[in-house]
């Protein structure tokens, strides 16, 4: 056999172990699809008695806080929790109040070079503890990326769309923080977990 084959015949098994471990890649962290033990949509339950339906079943939550931004754009927030991993998420949704569609403003996307570079997101939000004089900005992954809502352009007029952002947590005792996103008016929220 000629090293040029041989060289050749190795390149190809290379490109067969990555593409099926891309494949399986894929396959695993595939979500959606059926799933057989949720209830169908036209499942009622019965009348008076159960717990109240969350917002993942269509109604929505109170929100910890309303940031008003330009444009008629406002940001809900309705979850601020503290997870096991050191950082807390917030989630929310932005929606468009006016009756025209709304660029989101640039300046949500802070000022760090290696946030921009990735694109339109919220990633100049922060977190500040007043009583521990700390502020908190949006986490990045090793390449850079903010881990928030990305890919952001335009509202239509009505539109809404759901948000998160990830940030390190705060100390146990902190629960209240305010939340600051550029263009966009402060809030309190409380964490909870």
């Amino acid at each position: 056999m000629s090293i040029r084959f041989t060289a050749k015949a190795r390149r190809g098994m290379v490109a067969l172990t990555i593409a099926a471990g891309l494949a399986l890649g894929v396959v695993g962290c595939g979500g959606g699809g059926d799933n057989d033990d949720k209830p169908s949509p036209s499942a009622s339950a019965p009348e008076g008695r159960g717990s109240k339906p969350s917002a993942q079943e269509g109604e929505a939550e109170t929100p910890l806080a309303e940031l008003k931004g330009t444009d008629g754009l406002l940001l809900q927030i309705t979850s601020a929790q503290r997870d096991a991993g050191g950082f807390v998420t917030v989630s929310g949704s932005l929606k468009n109040d006016g009756a025209e569609s709304v660029a989101i403003p640039a300046q949500t996307s802070g000022d760090e070079t290696e946030v921009i570079k990735h694109g339109q997101s919220l990633g100049g939000a922060t977190l500040v503890d007043s009583k521990g004089k700390k502020r908190y900005y949006v986490l990045r992954d090793t390449d850079g990326r903010p881990l928030t809502t990305t890919g952001l352009t335009t509202l239509e007029a009505g539109q809404t769309l759901p948000v998160f952002m990830q940030f390190p947590s705060p100390p146990a005792e902190t629960t209240d923080v305010a939340l600051q996103l550029p263009t966009f008016s402060s809030g309190t929220i409380k964490i909870s977990g």
